[in-house]
């Protein structure tokens, strides 16, 4: 899939200037990070998603619903950072709800997008979108092709779904199309949830025998979507990650390190097969570079390591 289609007659806004920014999934972890980095940014953003504490509320599937929704409400910029998950996913059938999001919640956001005159559409990507699986010492760029067959219908349903998201992002002619591809959330609102399993050492992890993964915090997460907002290019994909990747059970130990609880116990990969989604995922060995964002959107991670990450959170925490 190509993500250099030109959009010449679609001109940004200047950086300096306020936009009006509908959030599709506001009140997730990653979705309240955004508000509050938008915010700050001077942008005012209106939340959308199911809870009540949303501004509009309606659900990305019911294409009807949301289409009333926002009916009378003018946006310059929507962002989908819509997702179905509460907890980590450990099964592949635990991805089904957000899968579904990715493809027909898409669809009906950016039908929504276009009725409030939206001339931008920033859709939340994955770096999985590469493929599960070990990619060896490759450093992945956005040339590298995204989206490729799955090799099993349960990893080509997962990454189906961000093939399509993408696919549709980018043809939304009628709008700049934007997607960031973020490596696995740790930090505020996300890590806290690894803690009190770690305390109670109920959460064993692999070995991780050379595998590593992108891993992003949260707050860096969000300011790559105010410079995206900000200074997108019409088109464009952009890895965002921090500098330093990390196998699964290296982060986990990390966490517990950082916040003096227990080691995790470590067990044999083959053990987390029940956990299907997770045992995969704990399989992959994926690097990624941010070139690209770095250079084009001016944006760097200030974690650049779990370890400078995790301990900016602890010290937000007052817990050094």
């Amino acid at each position: 899939m190509t993500t250099n289609q030109s959009h010449e007659s679609l001109q940004s806004p200047p950086s300096h200037q306020s936009q009006s920014i509908l959030l599709a999934g506001a009140g997730g972890v990653l979705g309240r990070h955004i508000t509050r980095a938008l915010t700050e940014a001077g942008h005012k953003v209106t939340g959308l998603g199911r809870g009540r504490r949303n501004d509009l509320q309606a659900d990305l599937m019911n294409r009807d619903a949301l289409l009333r929704a926002v009916e009378g409400h003018h946006f310059d910029t929507v962002i989908h950072a819509a997702t179905a998950l509460s907890k980590p996913p450990m099964r592949h059938r635990d991805m089904h709800a957000t899968n579904a999001l990715r493809t027909d919640g898409t669809a009906h956001l950016i039908e929504a997008a276009r009725a409030t005159g939206a001339r931008r559409f920033l859709a939340e990507s994955m770096v999985f979108g590469y493929g599960y699986g070990d990619h060896g010492d490759h450093v992945i760029t956005e040339a590298d092709p995204f989206g490729p067959r799955g090799r099993s219908p349960e990893l080509e349903g997962h990454i189906a779904a961000m093939r399509v998201k993408e696919r549709l992002t980018f043809g939304a002619t009628d709008m700049a199309g934007i997607a960031l591809r973020f490596g696995l959330f740790y930090g505020p609102g996300g890590t806290d949830g690894l803690l009190p399993m770690l305390r109670k050492r109920q959460l064993p992890v692999p070995a991780d025998h050379g595998r590593v993964l992108p891993w992003i915090e949260l707050t860096d997460a969000a300011r790559a979507v105010v410079a995206a907002v900000e200074r997108e290019r019409p088109g464009q994909a952009y890895n965002i990650a921090d500098r330093t990747p990390m196998g699964f059970g290296a982060h986990v130990r990390c966490v517990a390190e950082e916040f003096g609880l227990p080691r995790p116990m470590t067990v044999p990969l083959w053990l987390m097969r029940p956990m299907s989604y997770a045992h995969t995922v704990m399989s992959t060995t994926l690097r990624v570079s941010t070139a690209r964002a770095e250079r084009e959107l001016g944006w760097s991670p200030a974690h650049p390591t779990v370890h400078d990450g995790l301990a900016a959170m602890r010290a937000a925490e007052g817990l050094t």
